[in-house]
């Protein structure tokens, strides 16, 4: 499975949901955790879950993987980690305390959706 063409089929979720400020992150030669981090705000707890639940749903049927998952919508924040591409849905406020785009800086835009 190539990790990029995973990344753009989640990109491809979220949108289909109308995901807001969308970002693949390549963070391959900053770090070892992952290849890419796909970063996405949602603006209410169930749009948060829509979201998740889209890139499940279409990630499990195109590659037959499920991700592990930790977070949970009313907290306002999902990570969604398939290995080597993991997925971060936040609220607007909780993407702003965690700043992973300025924290992971060294890392490459493959894609900015506005």
């Amino acid at each position: 499975m190539d990790t990029l063409e995973l990344a753009h089929t989640i990109v491809e979720a979220l949108e289909e949901k109308k995901g807001e400020d969308i970002i693949i992150l390549d963070i391959e030669e900053t770090s070892l955790l992952a290849n890419y981090f796909v970063i996405c705000s949602g603006t209410s707890p169930r749009m948060i879950d829509a979201l998740s639940e889209a890139a499940f749903d279409v990630v499990k049927q195109k590659y037959g993987v499920r991700p592990r998952v930790e977070g949970s919508p009313n907290g306002g924040w999902i990570l969604a980690d398939y290995g080597d591409v993991i997925l971060h849905l936040f609220s607007p406020d909780t993407r702003d305390y965690y700043a992973l785009e300025e924290l992971w800086s060294d890392g490459r835009v493959v894609l900015h959706l506005q």
